[in-house]
């Protein structure tokens, strides 16, 4: 049986199944989910390219990026979300356990919304689980408040809710930086959607690779010009196939 990975850009991308996905990234290291706009802006974003070029796992996410393949390769990606990985991560035995997971939130109201929602989850979440992150500059992070924090409780999870290019910088410091190996999972804006702090996808859009379309109706301003930037996509991959 062929590994279930492709390796896209200089990423090695996990080609297989939810559950199988689950199980891995449960294994430990640092788990990334690049959006289209993120991948687009490997070529001029060397810290970013760092993290994503050496995380342990990269979930298939981009609709964009499948397409695009699809279009290239002749061959048909399989797509699992952040946001399917995440609905498939708060029903996990392990994930459930008190103290298991550490989360980061990108501020104190999306704290308290997606502790809500864990909450109505049965996932109970204290205070003490979640770190408000401050303000990281571009280029390679480092966070020595955090990376404290971390060591100290060592969970076994740790999830970085935070925008694309800055949460896996963020998690490959992480990753490099702790004395043991949690899954320190990137799902940036996939909890923000459950707990409706960010346009609501239903499971089906999601399915059908409309979460794109629902976000830039819920903020056009905000999502037209970075889902535009995604189209830098195109001559990238055709570069990195040796298609010009």
């Amino acid at each position: 049986m062929a590994e279930p990975f492709r390796q896209i850009l200089g990423i090695r991308f996990y080609t297989g199944n939810t559950e199988g996905l689950v199980h891995l990234a449960s294994r430990g290291g640092l788990v990334v989910v690049p959006s289209g706009p993120v991948l687009a802006d490997l070529p001029g974003d060397a810290a970013t390219r760092e993290a994503l070029t050496g995380s342990d796992l990269a979930i298939m996410d981009s609709g964009f990026l499948i397409l695009l393949w699809r279009l290239f390769r002749r061959e048909w990606l399989p797509r699992i979300s952040g946001l399917k990985f995440l609905r498939a991560l708060v029903v996990d035995a392990a994930f459930r356990q008190p103290g298991a997971a550490f989360w980061i939130m990108p501020s104190v109201d999306d704290a308290e919304a997606n502790r809500r929602w864990l909450y109505a989850q049965g996932i109970a979440v204290r205070p003490e689980d979640t770190y408000l992150a401050p303000w990281y500059p571009s280029g390679r992070l480092r966070d020595e408040i955090l990376l404290g924090q971390i060591e100290s409780r060592k969970p076994q999870f740790v999830v970085i809710n935070l925008a694309g290019g800055v949460q896996e910088r963020l998690g490959y410091f992480l990753r490099n930086g702790l004395s043991y190996r949690p899954a320190i999972i990137c799902t940036g804006a996939a909890i923000a959607f459950l707990s409706r702090r960010q346009a609501n996808i239903p499971p089906w859009a999601d399915r059908l690779i409309l979460g794109w379309l629902l976000r830039i109706l819920g903020n056009p301003v905000k999502f037209i010009p970075r889902y535009w930037k995604a189209l830098r996509l195109v001559p990238l991959l055709l570069r990195s196939l040796g298609k010009t």
